[in-house]
């Protein structure tokens, strides 16, 4: 049976604020109905940044590429060349198919792009250019004919890097706003922002609750809520390691629960040691040591088999597997947001260059969904055609008879018309056509 050797102090995190939500549909309606004024008012309020449009112009978008330095360029270029080669190969595993299921009946789907979409990249604690490799580029690896983008301004002014990763990764507009106006603004639309169709990206609880509610009027890709870590290790590595892993994603907010499950107490307690000893050098060990104290937990299990059930109990974000087999893992898991395998890898890696992408599901969302891939940039639409009157006919019999067990007369009109002129067959109205068995 498993044994918690530390538990977390503070309550299980859920999306219900009420109050959070009463601020953010204040916020969306004001926008709404206000527009770009709403917008200009709102930027000012929360950011203290004050244009007469959000947009972006092309000298603009040049100047921030030109702030980068050379390194800068290289590292963010390799990093979308990792991405966009994994959405690519994602992509080419999506095929359109057609099939005749009977003979006369053609039946297919295609994956068509969705037209306008619009990318959320954060930026008020942290920077967080990555981002926009995550959600912009992924976007138009899929097709999608018009990719927007918003991130907020970074102490005050334009986040010169996120915008030179916007770039890059191909947004067809950039804007300097952030918040729930930003969002507002892409899913309502104003006077100069044409509406978009879904929208992407993480955010603070304020987006992430402007992008619950607007759900429905827009896709959205995923309910996002604090960062989630899960080590699952034994004693093939040690107790720095895990406690670094362990940190390097708590940093994220006071809020990040950071967990490890292993079956070697002294490796539990080592890392007990060594997160100790790293939260004194730490540089953000105050937002570490906080989300540490109140959402970091340890489990110790008595098997690798119990490993995956507890694993798969906590559905974590980013799971990291150091152990001596971590495929174990791989082939048993079943609730997780990304896998992380072997020492050799780890978290920030994902969070930043490999190419898988780092928006991923939260709060126990694993158990039914993955994470933002360039399939969710994607419409599987169905179609069909019926090529012979004798399939239409046969089609229209069945369809027929099962309308009418659901009480429907008019749907079962749609097919008799059918039968009759395609089948030659006299079938009363609204009756059921006959059957091989009359």
């Amino acid at each position: 049976m498993a044994e918690q050797i530390k538990a977390p102090k503070a309550a299980s995190l859920t999306m219900d604020n009420a109050a959070l939500t009463e601020a953010v549909q204040g916020l969306l309606r004001q926008v709404e109905s206000g527009g770009d004024r709403a917008v200009r008012e709102l930027s000012n309020r929360f950011d203290g940044f004050d244009r007469q449009t959000y947009r972006l112009s092309k000298a603009e978008i040049e100047n921030s590429l030109d702030s980068l330095t050379k390194q800068e360029r290289e590292d963010l270029e390799f990093a979308q060349d990792q991405i966009r080669n994994f959405a690519q190969a994602q992509r080419n595993s999506l095929l359109d198919i057609e099939v005749e299921t009977v003979p006369g009946v053609v039946l297919g789907h295609r994956n068509i792009p969705i037209q306008n979409v619009g990318c959320y990249v954060p930026g008020g604690k942290y920077p967080l250019l990555a981002s926009a490799h995550m959600t912009v580029l992924t976007a138009k690896v899929a097709g999608c004919e018009r990719v927007i983008t918003c991130a907020p301004p970074f102490k005050g002014k334009i986040a010169d890097k996120i915008v030179a990763a916007q770039s890059l990764a191909g947004a067809d507009e950039i804007y300097c706003m952030g918040g729930v106006q930003a969002i507002a603004a892409m899913a309502y639309g104003t006077e100069t922002i044409a509406p978009v169709d879904m929208l992407a990206g993480p955010g603070n609880a304020y987006v992430a609750e402007a992008k619950r509610l607007l759900f429905g009027k827009v896709g959205i890709d995923l309910f996002a809520g604090p960062t989630e870590t899960l080590v699952i290790a034994d004693d093939s590595v040690d107790g720095e390691i895990v406690a670094t892993d362990l940190l390097g994603q708590a940093e994220h907010g006071p809020n990040s629960p950071a967990v490890l499950i292993t079956n070697s107490r002294k490796l539990a307690t080592d890392t007990l040691s060594e997160i100790e000893r790293l939260l004194q050098i730490l540089p953000t060990r105050e937002i570490a040591a906080k989300a540490w104290e109140d959402y970091g937990e340890i489990i110790l299990c008595e098997s690798v088999e119990e490993m995956v059930v507890e694993a798969d109990r906590v559905a974590s974000e980013h799971v990291q597997v150091m152990t001596a087999d971590p495929d174990y893992f791989l082939n048993n898991m079943k609730n997780y947001g990304a896998l992380f395998l072997g020492a050799r890898t780890n978290v920030a890696f994902g969070d930043k260059v490999i190419g898988t992408n780092h928006t991923l599901p939260t709060d126990k969302a694993a158990r039914y969904t993955g994470g933002l891939w360039v399939g969710k940039f994607l419409k599987t639409c169905t179609y069909q055609r019926i090529l012979t009157d004798e399939a239409s006919a046969q089609i229209g019999r069945y369809a027929s008879r099962l309308c009418l067990m659901e009480g429907f007369a008019g749907h079962a009109e749609q097919a008799n018309i059918r039968v009759r002129r395609y089948g030659g067959e006299n079938v009363g109205y609204a009756m059921a056509a006959g059957s091989r068995h009359d």
